[in-house]
């Protein structure tokens, strides 16, 4: 009886053993488009060997491992003296030498090497997004280090290093070094002026002795953070060195691991300075000048990681209803699925576009550029993080009651899909960015405009969208109260122009009816049925 009863038929196989990036083809057309024809070879190669490794059985399994074991910490050694180091599980450590060697630190000295990466970090977040956030500092940490020259010859070459090493040691003797942060206090949060940490100039010129609080520093293994502090010449930028170069421990006392919704892999910690040596970074009181540029490549990795969450919930919701039959049929072939899963892969596959289009910004350089990027990064961290949540959410329900079990690995994508949208900066701070960025700097505009200008008269919709943008920035003034209204169509006008001049006419439609044009419900699955539905469901589709 147990026999007949227990025969396992209608069951989804794993999705694993696949190609990450080949089967994501809206990454792999960006990437395709993005690359200069000199690196564009060597980039495919790279990113299709990092998609088979990222959807292998051995990699996966490390993921889950991670985020099963969260990190602890142990503040003293069994004779009572202080150590403040944080253990973590193997699989951990192999991830970061996967995620190091695969180049997710080492972007900004290779042709292509943003859109490389940043294909890379979409495709790694899948795998596990905890093990991101020291990748993502340490890259970022470039910009801020280069305000000093002499700082950036010194350690750019360990950040940039495509060799991880896990000891706690000083940074001159390892051949790669990871890099953290800690600006964010107990009283101020992201308002970093309220910073209390007090930086005391030493003898040796630059130097300084650090007292205070930070309430969140992240990946407190790391090698160095950056790390704001209330210099005598005001708010300043200090690096701060987890091991001194005579092989003693700096005084870096952590007080507890923060217990998160998500993210449990990464260790977040509140952290003590005193009297912790620090090397000034940049000029007194040109803190938040200093540190900016690591603040939007943290904000663009947030995007990416939000895109990746999203591709892998996406693919998850399709590759279960297109094997498992419900009522006469394959799931994926049912009107009402096909629509909220061609909705959902709607949301994914603009999100990829818009991510990876910002990131060949990066490698671009150019004044233009840059102004572009300084309004469409606040633009795109406000909306892609903010719709992470309810596409996870919605693509565990497409399992059904095996998306709200563990080994489903749904869950864990639920429970990290917040997190993009509160780091760096909540939607609030993302939406004054972009007033700010609108007022102080009218070429941010025209960057912007000249952007979606280029896809006018390809759909009545995007015209008409981009027309309503036009009347609502025309009055900046009293315009807070509805910054994330005007921040939101700025973002969805930007991926509507992109999906318009580079997706299939399918979704290009599809999205300028469900998300420009007003034609959908609130909730996924509503889109016109009169659409191609089918195959812009089938083109999430991943192939194993």
């Amino acid at each position: 009886m147990a026999g007949i009863t227990h025969t396992v038929t209608n069951q989804v196989p794993p999705l694993v053993q696949y190609d990450v990036f080949g089967s994501d083809r809206a990454l792999v057309e960006a990437v395709e488009r993005h690359l200069t024809p000199e690196a564009r070879e060597d980039g495919l190669a790279e990113l299709s060997a990092l998609g088979h490794t990222c959807g292998s059985a051995q990699v996966q399994e490390w993921g889950a491992q991670a985020n099963e074991n969260p990190p602890r910490l142990r503040t003293h050694d069994r004779y009572g003296r202080r150590i403040d180091e944080v253990d973590f599980h193997p699989a951990w450590h192999r991830l970061l030498g996967k995620g190091v060697s695969a180049g997710l630190t080492a972007a900004w000295g290779r042709p292509g090497g943003h859109v490389r990466r940043a294909a890379a970090f979409l495709m790694w977040t899948q795998v596990e997004a905890g093990n991101c956030c020291p990748l993502s500092m340490t890259h970022a940490a470039v910009p801020a280090l280069r305000t000093d020259p002499e700082l950036a010859a010194e350690w750019e070459p360990r950040l940039t290093s495509m060799v991880y090493d896990r000891a706690l040691r000083p940074a001159g003797q390892k051949p790669g070094a990871l890099f953290g942060m800690g600006m964010t206090e107990k009283q101020g949060g992201s308002d970093v002026r309220a910073n209390t940490t007090a930086a005391r100039p030493l003898a040796e010129d630059g130097t300084y002795a650090l007292t205070g609080h930070k309430w969140f520093c992240s990946a407190p293994m790391s090698d160095a953070f950056l790390v704001l502090a209330q210099a005598p010449g005001g708010l300043t930028c200090f690096l701060v060195p987890r091991v001194l170069e005579d092989g003693t421990r700096n005084v870096f006392a952590l007080q507890r691991l923060k217990d998160k919704l998500g993210n449990r892999s990464n260790a977040s910690a509140e952290v003590e300075f005193d009297g912790t040596w620090a090397r000034r970074v940049g000029e007194e009181g040109a803190g938040v000048r200093t540190i900016i540029g690591m603040v939007a490549a943290t904000r663009l990795d947030c995007v990416l990681g939000s895109a990746g969450l999203m591709r892998q919930a996406v693919a998850q919701a399709v590759h279960h209803c297109a094997h498992r039959e419900a009522f006469g049929g394959k799931l994926l072939d049912k009107p009402l699925m096909r629509n909220v899963l061609a909705d959902l892969a709607l949301e994914s596959e603009a999100a990829t576009t818009l991510a990876l289009r910002l990131a060949a910004a990066y490698d671009d350089g150019g004044e233009q550029e840059r102004a572009l990027l300084r309004i469409a990064v606040p633009a795109a961290k406000y909306w892609v993080t903010k719709r992470c949540a309810p596409v996870a959410v919605e693509a565990s329900e497409c399992l059904g009651g095996n998306g709200y079990v563990e080994e489903s690995g749904m869950p864990r994508l639920v429970r990290e899909s917040p997190l993009n949208s509160v780091w760096e900066g909540a939607g609030n701070v993302q939406a004054l960015d972009v007033l700010r960025a609108l007022r102080r700097d009218p070429g941010t505009l025209d960057a912007y405009l000249r952007e979606v200008g280029q896809a006018r008269g390809a759909d009545h919709r995007l015209d008409a969208a981009i027309k309503d943008v036009l009347t609502d920035l025309a009055d900046l003034e009293g315009a807070e109260g509805r910054a994330r209204r005007l921040t939101e169509r700025l973002a969805l006008v930007l991926q509507g122009a992109l999906l318009v001049r580079y997706a299939p006419p399918e979704v290009a439609d599809a999205f300028c009816a469900g998300r420009l044009g007003g034609d959908a419900g609130a909730a996924f699955g509503t889109l016109p049925h009169t659409l191609d539905l089918a195959s812009v469901a089938e083109r999430a589709r991943p192939e194993l």
